[in-house]
């Protein structure tokens, strides 16, 4: 997290970059210049648009707004998620004394050029009513240290005179729109406009000089900060345990405060925690003796609102004198507290607006923060729990610039409630995709670099769970990850050795919060007659096999207790499990080991409700490590035929004539995996084998 104090802010601007370009393109370059640096434009916040002439349906020439779609990342957009609106069309809106959020939507529908493109940001108008080619509007923490102080106008006239205009806070939509549009009308000398708790906005004859004068307005801000700074946050109340110890405290209570923040409400959903701990900006502010009221005051501006909610969870905790087990009893009664006042919040703020008939979201909080420990975001995947974390950051450092001029103010609960249950900002939420089934879940699966364990990663990785792939081949592991289309991390661990397996799990726990699903599946084979069955095999096959299992599931109970809110084991055994094995004794009772061995958990867990399944595989060649080894040979030897003449063996012993892929092992994990599909099933065994009869479960 980089802090208010890191110096000018660059001027990207660079002509050669855009010879030849579009004035669409140059739009799509420009915008991406002010993306890239999250300072400047938050994810998903700001708009830009520049005005040009265009062909319509019918081939005339036509005045053409161009503005960013509503949903898009400046950071990212692209020419095609700009939308094109006839401007001509547009400006006699500049006549109206007002106009509803909804009668606003309509019209501007109206007026696209043409009906495929993207809605238009909710800013549109202001665009429209700019009487300037190009125009910018962003949420800079440098310009709204200024915007969210005590004293802001009076600040804002001192750092820029007559260049720039201040506008008192008002939402979005048709007013604020048309009082930027007459700010910049009435006073030619202007080159800024300053919106009180909200922005910056800027204009130019040229893409270069509407985004230079962005550039410009940010630097002088932070200049004038800096020139007015104090000890940050009222310098420090508590100093920060070293690194390791912040680690280990965060490693103790993730799971409890995870569980809590997933619980407790008929609106709540899993959770992915995304912990900092480290930044400098984040101590900071977390060891600052001012910070907890500060935190306490409001959202900086509407972009943040929407991330981290009105306020974060703030928990008092003493570092030198607490401990991971008084921390987590505060975590838990704090949750409780903030969705008692959320609920009460919701309640007075919905009395004062009849019409609205949104219902009350999520009342657990976004964003928690730990005196003297660090940070955590919480959503429903491990994106937008990013996202909390990173607007958290902007929010400290906007904090942190205000504090130091005078004092921070905010949105109050009133205009808040307005931001955040905005029928044109629950738009926007509405346009993201369904969550998969598996959506804040974070799904452990051990053997994650072979055959079964890739196909199993990608399945629920496709369903939407963050997944750790853990495997003795920890590059493997990681070439795993990089193909899934969710968040991942990959862990080395052995799994017959306790300290390994919970080094990988602490490391889910620090990355994501918890487990929710752990696929046990690491595997190896050996075969051998009876009487050539060494010791040494033998120890090595239960150790794997049934040590193995049983030291992950053992951890992965520990840890799903503390979360408080279920979860799953699918155990990946084998035909063997239920049917005897030629020359694999030492395999087979392993394999039976680990099927009863789930029943057992399945009774211990069914109070907790961690349900605890079993998947059958058989003769599952494809991919697989252990197919790959001596074992192929060995078991040609057994059945008498050749090692190529495996794959149609198994096919003409089951009663489906059917080869067995990973994929269908992966289906059937699935299944036990999701509650939408199997949330009343429990010590149950799925058999993946074509029809074995021999393997048939009695």
């Amino acid at each position: 997290m980089e802090t208010s104090m890191r110096g000018a802010t660059q001027n990207l601007w660079d002509e050669g970059a855009v010879a030849g370009f579009s004035e669409l393109d140059r739009l799509a370059h420009r915008s991406n210049l002010f993306g890239r640096d999250r300072s400047v434009a938050n994810f998903g916040g700001g708009n830009t648009s520049t005005k040009a002439r265009e062909r319509d349906h019918a081939g005339r020439e036509v005045n053409i707004l161009w503005v960013k779609g509503s949903g898009s990342d400046l950071a990212t957009i692209e020419a095609g998620q700009f939308t094109g609106l006839k401007l001509d069309e547009v400006l006699p809106l500049e006549e109206r004394s007002g106009m509803s959020d909804e009668e606003m939507v309509a019209y501007l529908a109206a007026c696209q050029l043409r009906p495929d493109l993207p809605r238009g940001s909710i800013e549109t108008l202001l665009h429209a009513f700019v009487p300037h080619p190009h125009v910018d509007h962003t949420h800079p923490d440098a310009i709204n240290m200024i915007c969210c102080a005590e004293g802001g106008e009076d600040l804002a006239a001192q750092c820029f005179g007559e260049e720039a205009v201040w506008i008192p806070y008002i939402r979005p939509g048709f007013t604020l729109s048309k009082q930027v549009g007459e700010a910049v009308k009435d006073n030619p000398n202007a080159k800024f406009v300053l919106l009180a708790k909200h922005g910056l906005v800027t204009w130019g004859e040229t893409h270069e000089e509407s985004y230079g004068r962005t550039i410009e307005a940010i630097n002088r801000a932070a200049e004038f900060v800096a020139s007015r700074a104090a000890e940050p946050f009222g310098g420090r109340s508590v100093e920060p345990p070293a690194p390791g110890r912040r680690e280990e405290l965060l490693a103790g209570i993730l799971p409890a405060l995870r569980g809590a923040l997933s619980s407790g409400s008929e609106k709540a959903t899993h959770k992915i925690l995304c912990a900092d701990h480290t930044s400098d900006g984040v101590l900071e502010f977390v060891c600052g003796r001012d910070s907890k009221e500060i935190s306490q005051v409001g959202a900086a501006c509407p972009d943040h609102l929407v991330r981290t909610k009105v306020r974060p969870l703030w928990v008092d905790f003493d570092p030198e004198s607490e401990g991971a087990e008084e921390l987590k009893a505060r975590l838990r009664e704090g949750v409780e507290a903030y969705r008692r006042e959320y609920e009460a919040y919701y309640t007075r703020n919905k009395g004062e607006n009849p019409e609205d008939d949104a219902p009350m979201s999520d009342p657990n909080p976004r964003v928690v923060l730990i005196r003297g420990v660090g940070l955590v975001g919480a959503a429903h995947n491990a994106k937008e729990a990013g996202l909390s974390r990173d607007f958290a950051y902007r929010a400290i450092n906007v904090m942190r610039g205000a504090h130091a001029l005078g004092g921070y103010v905010s949105l109050t609960e009133e205009e808040s409630y307005a931001v955040e249950y905005w029928p044109l900002e629950l738009y926007k939420l509405a346009q993201a995709p369904p969550p998969r089934e598996l959506a804040g879940k974070v799904a452990f699966v051990t053997g994650g670099a072979g055959g079964i364990g890739s196909a199993v990663a990608r399945s629920l990785a496709t369903e939407g769970a963050c997944v750790v792939a853990c495997d003795l081949d920890e590059e493997g592991a990681r070439a795993v990850i990089e193909g899934l289309p969710q968040p991942g991390i990959a862990a080395r661990a052995d799994v017959t050795d306790e300290d390994e397996v919970a080094r990988a799990y602490r490391r889910a726990t620090l990355e994501y919060g918890g487990v929710d699903v752990v696929v046990s599946n690491a595997g190896l084979a050996s075969s051998a007659p009876i009487e050539e069955t060494s010791v040494e095999m033998w120890d090595k096959n239960h150790a794997v096999l049934a040590r193995g299992y049983f030291l992950v599931s053992r951890e992965a109970f520990r840890l799903m207790k503390e979360q408080g809110v279920g979860g799953g084991l699918i155990f990946v055994a084998s035909k063997n499990a239920l049917a005897a094995g030629k020359n694999a004794a030492a395999y087979s009772s392993a394999k039976a080991a680990e099927l009863h061995l789930a029943r057992c958990l399945a009774e211990e867990g069914g109070a907790e409700r961690i349900r605890v399944n079993t998947v059958n595989p058989d003769a599952v060649l494809s991919g697989s490590k252990i197919w790959g080894s001596s074992w192929r040979g060995e078991r040609a030897a057994a059945y008498g035929i050749e090692p190529d003449e495996l794959e149609e063996h198994y096919r003409q012993r089951n009663v489906l004539k059917v080869n067995v892929l990973p994929e269908n092992i992966a289906e059937a994990v699935l299944h036990f995996a999701s509650e939408a599909r199997s949330s009343r099933s429990t010590g149950n065994v799925l058999n993946v084998d074509g029809g074995v009869k021999d393997a048939y479960p009695r």
